[in-house]
């Protein structure tokens, strides 16, 4: 019987405040622990709690750029569970009158659009973190009450492609607004997911499975992919799948059941006592609004439209803010109205040799800079120098801190285009290699590549395939 997956996404992020969500403690990042925490984030006995302004302007702005509608009217509310890393036993959340509703997020497959709901988006606070030791467990309370934004779909990510789609488009959109890092690391943005399956056309949902401990993408997709297995199984056995949460293992690739899942009626929410309702202006939400940068899918259709690149192209110039803004700066300073030569180096060799160097492509430190590297590459598009000869000498640049320009005088690596010149040079390869001849005139076309390749090898790389593989084609025709 054929089953589909329905998944709901729930993202938590970190938003980059200076002080937590309702105290004055610094949200920095690797301080000693439980050195920034005080009476309000620790939960002690007449303290209370004040909402930090910029954690609720940055929670409207995250709205407003996943279209969702802004309520005027909000509150705050308890969310009671026990645990180690949670000091007051309740989390400051939101229940029934969220910051956000009704949004949505587009995702492309394969150019395909498809339009992911929002349910809502709303503000909350962070809990601590537990270390787990040998044989004990400690907890740092630094990290309790930094302001966190939950991010939750409806359920409709039809597959474990879909939910990195989304992630991916999600991640890129919060980073260019600069509302937070994203990085999983740190524990900046962490992703709960829902699954459940049903038979292909149902409209009644599956009994879900929540997936916690996914530290990744790849292990929300991967985490996916192995409880679409799962589920599909014991219903097929004819068994009932328990609702529950499930925690992904990496090392064994399997979800392991940790408990039952709690509902909304277990965590006993309630208004907040000690924070008034909040009423947010239309002004207000109006100004927050003309505040949000040109976001990814802006700046692709922009790209497209400017400077003529490609959808596929423009989708991974697009993705990091920094890494476009590198992007945008050389596809500019290159002359020719035809921009696809530079567009090729940005998504091949410069991505190449910043993997190399463990960097991005914006952080290549390339001597003589952008300049340079534009020269460079005016150097292949006037078959001077080779696109593998242009890589070759611009990774040597980087390791020796000499210009690129120079490096190709001092060293002659020019290429040979003089037809003359590689006569010689391809009678000697056709005298050489008389099965591979042999293989190009029964029809084996690649044979003639091959052919090619000895002749660079004979000219150390600087003999112009074009002009070479003319030649060839034209004496073994001949012959």
């Amino acid at each position: 019987m054929d089953y589909e997956a329905v998944i709901g996404l729930e993202v938590h992020l970190h938003l980059n405040t200076a002080t937590k969500a309702f105290c004055g403690c610094s949200t920095a990042f690797g301080s000693e622990p439980n050195t920034q925490v005080c009476p309000v984030c620790l939960g002690l006995p007449g303290s209370l709690p004040v909402l930090n302004q910029q954690a609720l302007d940055f929670a409207i702005k995250v709205a407003l750029a996943f279209n969702c509608k802004v309520q005027e009217y909000t509150k705050f509310d308890r969310k009671h569970y026990f645990y180690p890393d949670l000091p007051k036993n309740y989390q400051i959340s939101q229940y029934d009158l969220p910051l956000s509703r009704d949004g949505f997020l587009d995702i492309y497959l394969d150019g395909t659009p498809k339009r992911i709901g929002i349910l809502r988006i709303h503000l909350e606070e962070d809990a601590g973190k537990l270390i787990h030791q040998d044989e004990e467990s400690e907890v740092d309370f630094n990290r309790t009450g930094v302001p966190l934004l939950e991010i939750v779909s409806q359920p409709e990510i039809s597959s474990p492609q879909e939910a990195y789609e989304y992630l991916m488009a999600l991640k890129s959109i919060v980073e260019y607004m600069g509302v937070s890092d994203c990085d999983m690391e740190k524990g900046s943005l962490r992703c709960d997911t829902n699954i459940s399956i049903r038979k292909k056309g149902s409209k009644k949902l599956g009994t879900k499975a929540e997936l916690k401990n996914l530290n990744s993408f790849k292990a929300v997709k991967d985490a996916l992919s192995f409880e679409i297995k799962r589920q599909t199984e014991i219903l097929e056995s004819g068994d009932s799948i328990v609702q529950e949460t499930r925690l992904w293992d990496v090392k064994e690739g399997k979800t392991l059941s940790m408990r039952t899942k709690e509902g909304a009626q277990d965590y006993r929410y309630f208004p907040e006592p000690d924070l008034p309702p909040f009423i947010i202006a239309r002004e207000k939400i109006q100004k927050l609004k003309e505040a949000i940068p040109e976001l990814p899918r802006e700046k692709l259709l922009r790209f497209k439209k400017e400077y003529g690149v490609s959808e596929y192209d423009a989708k991974i110039l697009v993705f990091s803010k920094k890494e476009a803004n590198f992007a945008e700066e050389l596809i500019k300073l290159y002359p020719q109205s035809n921009k696809k030569p530079i567009v090729n180096w940005l998504i091949g060799p410069l991505v190449s040799l910043a993997g190399d160097q463990g960097c991005n492509v914006s952080e290549l430190k390339i001597p003589g800079g952008s300049e340079e590297l534009i020269k460079l590459i005016k150097l292949v598009e006037e078959d001077k120098i080779s696109n593998l000869m242009a890589k070759t000498v611009l990774g040597d640049s980087l390791k020796s801190g000499v210009l690129s320009s120079k490096i190709i005088q001092d060293r002659n690596l020019f290429q040979i285009s003089d037809t003359s010149s590689l006569e010689a040079q391809a009678e000697e390869v056709i005298k050489e290699n008389s099965k591979s001849v042999q293989d190009f005139r029964t029809g084996k076309t690649n044979a003639l590549m091959f052919l090619v390749g000895q002749v660079m090898k004979k000219t150390k790389g600087k003999a112009n395939p074009k002009v070479v593989q003319e030649i060839l084609k034209r004496r073994l025709s001949d012959a």
